[in-house]
C-alpha cells in the first residue's frame, strides 16, 4: 500500500532528507490529506493556501502517488514551465518513483516546419531584422526536440517572426501538411496521451472545453483528475474561450496568409489579389474609423456613431468578397481551403456581432495600438463549463491558488463556475510570520480617492516609505492616468532607479527590478499578481486605491444590469469581491519568503471609513497596523541588515 501524501511530506519521511531546504509545515500536509481524499472519491475540493504553505507539493505529491492520470492546469505559462522542468523532476528523484509525464501548450508555442519554410522561401519579402531572427529560429530548428518556442530565449515573446513561424487553428494544414508526421505540436500531443500526469495551462484547457462544447474532438486527453493551480484566473480563461470576437489583426492576417497560399497553389487569378488588398484595406479603416488612442466601450455605442458602422459593413462586405472568390480556388489546395473557410468564419462573427442581439452576451470594443477588437463575452460561463466537463462524479477535481475566498466565504469563486453547492471548500494561511516580518502602514489625512489631488497625495505619503526602506518598492495604481501622474512626479523627485509600466516588456522590467535591488517599479493590471521578488530587492508594495472595477466600464455596467434583474446587487455580488481578491493578490507581492521583510501601505481611506472597509482589512495576512510614519522608519531600521 502507497505511504499516505501527508507521511511523505513529513519531517521524517522521504522528501525531507532528500530535497535540500526541505521542511515540513502542517499546513502543507493537511492539504496533501484533502487532495488525496479527492482523487480517491472523485469529488471537488476548492482549497486556497496562502503564500509559504507549499500547496505546489501538496498537490502534486497526491498526484503522483494516486497512480492515476492527471491533468495539472495553471494560469501561467511561467508556471507551467516551472512545474514541468523543475518540480516535477525533483520529485521524480526525491520520491524514486518512475511516472511519465508531458508539457502541452497551446499550438502558437510551437514552431510549425511548414511555415517557417515558407516564409524561408520568401524571406526577401521580410525586414532586414525579421530575416534575421528567422534565420535564428532555423538554426534552433535543426537541434530542438520539443519545438517549444520558449527553448530560443535570444528572442522576444513579441518578436516578428513568431507569427510566421507558428500556426493557429485557422492556418494549420492538418493531415495534409508535408510536415505532418514531423509535426511538434502533434509529437506533443502525443506524448501528453501517453503520460502519467500532463502540465496544461488554463487557456488550452477553455480552449479545449469551447470545442467540447461545438462536438469537436478533444484537444487534451481524458484524465481521471483536473488540478488547477492559479485558480482565480480561471473564470476570466473560460468568458474569454466562451466568447466571440473580431480583430483587425486576425483580418490582416488572413490577408497575408491567402495572399501566401495564392502564390503557392494558384497564382493566376487577379480577383484574389484584388479580394485581398480589399480586405487589408477594409481591416485597416476598420481601425481607423475608432480614432487614435487606446480606448474602450460599448458595442452599441460604435455601431451607432456612422462611420464605425459603416466601417464594420465594409470589413464584412470584403470577408464576404473573399470567400466568394476563393470558391473558386479551395480545391487546389488545403491552404486555399483553409483560407476560404476562415473567411466565411469572419463574416459569421461579424454577423453575430453587427447584430448584437444575443442577451446572454456583453458586447463591446476596445482598441490597444494599431488593432481594434470587437468582443461578444459570456455573463456567466457556469453553464457552459459545467456542461462541457460533464460535472463532478466522473473526475476527481482541485482548484486552488492563494486567493480564492473573501474572509471565509468561497461563495463567489463557486458560483462563477457552478461548482456544486457540497464542494469541500479549505482555507490554509500563510506560514510565514507577518507580526514580525511586515507592516500595514495607512497613511493619515489621505483625501478620498475620486479626490484630484489624491494621486499627488498618496506619492507624497509613500516616498518617504520608499526612502526609509532603501528602495526596492512597488506602486500599484488602478488605473494608467494615475500611474502616467505618478511617473512625472517621481522622475523628478525618486532617488532610485525608476521603472515603469510600457516603458519596456513585463519580463524585463521584472528582471531589471530585481537585478537592480533598490528600484521603484510603476505598475497596473498584471503586475498585481503572478510576480515573484524575494529577498531585499522589494520592500514595499504601496498601493494607491482599493481595486474597485471602473463604473464606466462597459463589461461592468452590462454584468450590473444582469445582476439585477436577477434580483442581485452588483455590489456586494460581484464589485466587492472581486476588489477583495484583487488586493490580496497585490498585497501578495510584499512577502514571499520566510526571510523576506517589508511594508504594505494602502491609500485608500476607504479601508476605515466605509463599512465594508473590514472586508479588506480582514483578508489581509495578520500583520500589525499604524498609520505612524516614524513607526514604519523604525521597522526598517530594525530589521535592515548592518553593513560589514
Amino acid at each position: 500500500m502507497p505511504p499516505f501524501a501527508s507521511d511523505i511530506l513529513a519531517a521524517d519521511g522521504p522528501l525531507a532528507g532528500r530535497l535540500p531546504g526541505f521542511q515540513a509545515r502542517s499546513e502543507q500536509r493537511a492539504m496533501a490529506g484533502e487532495v488525496e481524499r479527492v482523487l480517491d472519491e472523485r469529488g471537488v475540493l476548492i482549497a486556497e493556501a496562502g503564500t509559504g504553505t507549499g500547496k505546489t507539493f501538496a498537490y502534486l505529491v497526491p498526484v503522483l502517488e494516486s497512480g492515476r492520470k492527471v491533468l495539472i492546469s495553471t494560469g501561467t505559462k511561467n508556471l507551467q514551465d516551472q512545474l514541468y522542468h523543475r518540480d516535477l523532476p525533483l520529485l521524480r528523484e526525491a520520491l524514486g518513483t518512475d511516472f511519465r509525464t508531458a508539457l502541452l501548450k497551446g499550438r502558437a508555442n510551437y514552431l510549425c516546419l511548414h511555415r517557417m519554410e515558407r516564409s524561408h522561401q520568401r524571406r526577401h519579402q521580410l525586414a532586414p531584422e525579421t530575416r534575421e531572427e528567422l534565420d535564428r529560429v532555423r538554426e534552433w530548428a535543426r537541434t530542438t526536440r520539443s519545438g517549444d518556442r520558449a527553448e530560443l530565449s535570444a528572442l522576444a515573446e513579441d518578436a516578428a517572426v513568431w507569427p510566421r513561424v507558428t500556426s493557429t487553428s485557422d492556418n494549420c494544414l492538418g493531415t495534409d501538411c508535408d510536415f505532418y508526421e514531423d509535426c511538434h505540436l502533434i509529437h506533443a500531443r502525443r506524448r501528453a496521451q501517453e503520460a502519467d500526469v500532463v502540465v496544461v495551462n488554463h487557456h488550452l484547457f477553455c480552449a479545449d472545453l469551447a470545442l467540447k462544447s461545438e462536438g469537436v474532438a478533444d484537444l487534451l486527453p481524458r484524465a481521471d483528475a483536473v488540478v488547477f493551480d492559479e485558480a482565480h484566473q480561471l473564470p476570466e480563461a473560460a468568458s474569454r474561450f466562451f466568447g466571440v470576437g473580431v480583430s483587425s489583426y486576425g483580418a490582416r492576417e488572413l490577408a497575408r496568409d491567402t495572399r501566401e497560399e495564392y502564390v503557392q497553389e494558384a497564382g493566376d487569378d487577379p480577383q484574389v489579389t484584388g479580394a485581398v488588398d480589399a480586405l487589408e484595406r477594409r481591416a485597416d479603416d476598420w481601425r481607423a474609423a475608432f480614432g487614435e488612442g487606446d480606448r474602450r466601450g460599448t458595442w452599441a455605442e460604435a455601431l451607432g456613431t456612422e462611420h464605425i458602422a459603416k466601417a464594420t459593413d465594409e470589413l464584412r462586405a470584403a470577408a464576404q468578397h473573399l470567400g466568394d472568390v476563393l470558391d473558386n480556388h479551395r480545391e487546389r489546395g488545403r491552404g486555399l481551403a483553409r483560407c476560404f473557410e476562415r473567411a466565411r468564419d469572419l463574416v459569421a462573427r461579424l454577423d453575430f456581432l453587427r447584430e448584437a442581439a444575443d442577451p446572454d452576451y456583453v458586447f463591446w470594443y476596445e482598441t490597444r495600438g494599431r488593432g481594434a477588437f470587437a468582443h461578444a463575452t459570456p455573463l456567466e460561463v457556469a453553464g457552459p463549463f459545467q456542461e462541457a466537463t460533464g460535472g463532478p462524479g466522473r473526475q476527481g477535481w482541485v482548484f486552488t491558488s492563494a486567493t480564492l475566498a473573501v474572509g471565509e466565504s468561497f461563495e463567489h469563486f463557486r458560483a462563477k463556475l457552478g461548482l456544486p453547492e457540497d464542494a469541500v471548500t479549505r482555507q490554509w494561511p500563510s506560514s510565514f510570520h507577518f507580526a514580525e516580518q511586515a507592516r500595514l502602514y495607512l497613511p493619515a489625512g489621505l483625501p478620498e480617492p475620486n479626490h484630484p489631488e489624491h494621486t499627488d497625495r498618496f506619492v507624497d505619503a509613500v516616498l518617504p516609505v520608499a526612502e526609509a526602506s532603501g528602495g526596492g518598492a512597488f506602486f500599484l495604481f488602478t488605473s494608467h492616468r494615475a500611474l502616467g501622474r505618478a511617473a512625472e512626479r517621481l522622475k523628478s523627485e525618486c532617488a532610485f532607479p525608476l521603472l515603469v509600466q510600457g516603458e519596456m516588456p513585463r519580463d524585463t522590467l521584472i528582471q531589471r527590478f530585481r537585478s537592480l535591488g533598490n528600484a521603484v517599479l510603476l505598475g497596473t493590471g498584471s503586475f498585481w499578481e503572478g510576480v515573484d521578488v524575494r529577498g531585499g530587492a522589494l520592500k514595499v508594495v504601496a498601493i494607491e486605491k482599493l481595486p474597485f472595477p471602473s463604473p464606466g466600464d462597459p463589461v461592468t455596467e452590462a454584468r450590473d444590469r444582469y445582476l439585477r434583474e436577477r434580483g442581485h446587487q452588483p455590489f456586494t455580488a460581484e464589485h466587492l469581491p472581486r476588489a477583495v481578491l484583487t488586493l490580496k493578490q497585490g498585497a501578495g507581492r510584499l512577502i514571499r519568503d520566510a526571510g523576506d521583510y517589508g511594508v504594505l501601505v494602502l491609500g485608500d481611506p476607504r479601508v476605515l471609513t466605509r463599512g465594508y472597509g473590514s472586508v479588506f482589512l480582514d483578508s489581509l495576512p495578520p500583520m500589525p497596523r499604524t498609520d505612524s510614519l516614524e513607526e514604519v522608519q523604525r521597522f526598517f531600521r530594525e530589521n535592515t541588515p548592518i553593513a560589514g
